[in-house]
Parts: structure tokens; sequence; C-alpha cells
């Protein structure tokens, strides 16, 4: 059998040391409560509407993972109000378009992990995960190397996709 060369993924030693300790706050509220710009930029917060926030995922799957979640500390859907519901779908559907635009990409995933053991990284706040996909955007580098390949930096990644937002029609009481 060959021997393996390593790659190095130097970022998500950060997640990895994060899923042991008690987070101090909340980072979705915290990017809900950002104010300035370079505040929002730092916590990678694209937008908000009155109800929710879109920002990119600091530990994205792939390129344009998009976290999508109420503004209200919820971890339950049915603690939601039916207009927090309606305008998770609202800015879901305003994302994906930002993101076709931006990025091309020819599907997506969505979803939501509600408990720690279905999966949540943050299983205090529920959120939704946009996450565009390509062909070939799984290969062998993720079951063999068991790393992900992000081919563009996150902070270009923002720019980009806030200019988009900006650009494109706002989707009801967009704050950005």
């Amino acid at each position: 059998m060959a021997e393996r060369s390593p790659l190095f993924t130097p970022w998500r030693m950060e997640y990895i040391r994060s899923l042991d300790a008690k987070p101090a706050a909340c980072f979705l509220c915290a990017a809900a409560a950002a104010g300035p710009a370079e505040l929002r930029r730092a916590r990678l917060l694209l937008w908000a509407s009155p109800l929710t926030l879109v920002m990119l995922n600091k530990y994205p799957y792939t390129n344009g993972h998009l976290l999508i979640a109420p503004l209200a500390h919820k971890a339950e859907l049915e603690e939601l109000t039916e207009a927090e519901q309606l305008d998770l779908q609202v800015q879901t559907t305003h994302a994906v378009a930002v993101l076709k635009k931006a990025m091309s990409p020819q599907a997506f995933n969505l979803g939501m992990n509600l408990g720690r053991l279905a999966g949540a990284g943050l299983p205090g706040h529920l959120h939704q995960h946009v996450v565009p996909r390509w062909g070939g955007d799984t290969n062998f580098m993720s079951i063999v190397g068991e790393v992900r390949v992000i081919p563009a930096a996150l902070e270009q990644l923002y720019d980009e996709l806030l200019r988009i937002a900006g650009a494109m029609e706002p989707t009801r009481g967009l704050i950005g």
C-alpha cells in the first residue's frame, strides 16, 4: 500500500479544539449583535433581516457554505413564530439566489441538524445549512485524506457575496 502524503488544514484545529470547550457565547447571537461593518465582516455576517441572519460558515464543507438562523436564540423549530419560520425560508431562498449568481453551483444541499445527536455543533441555536455543490466536489480528498479542499479564502468570498447581495433586489427588509 502506498504511503499517504499529509495534507495540512491548520484552520480546522480551531474547530476541533472548540468541540471540547464550552463556548463562552453563541457565535450566531454574537453575529446578530455585530454592529459596525468591520465587526460584521469579522463574524462573517453577510446580512440580516429583522428576524433572521445569513452568514458564511467559518468551517465550511464546501466553498460558499452559509448558515441561516433566526436572530432569537431558539433550539427547536416549534419555538419559532410563524413570522420567524417564514423569514428563515425567505432568507434561505435569497441566499440560494445570491450563491447561484456568485458561484454558479450545479446543486445545493439544504438542511438542519436539530440536537447534538443529530450532529448539531451548536444545538442551542437552530440554523439551516446552505451548501452549494458542483460535479466532482466530493472526491477522494474527503474519503482518503479526511480533508476538504476549499478553493477560495473566506474573506474574498465574503466580499464577493456581499457585493452581489447588495446589487440584488432586497428581500423583506434586509439589514446589511
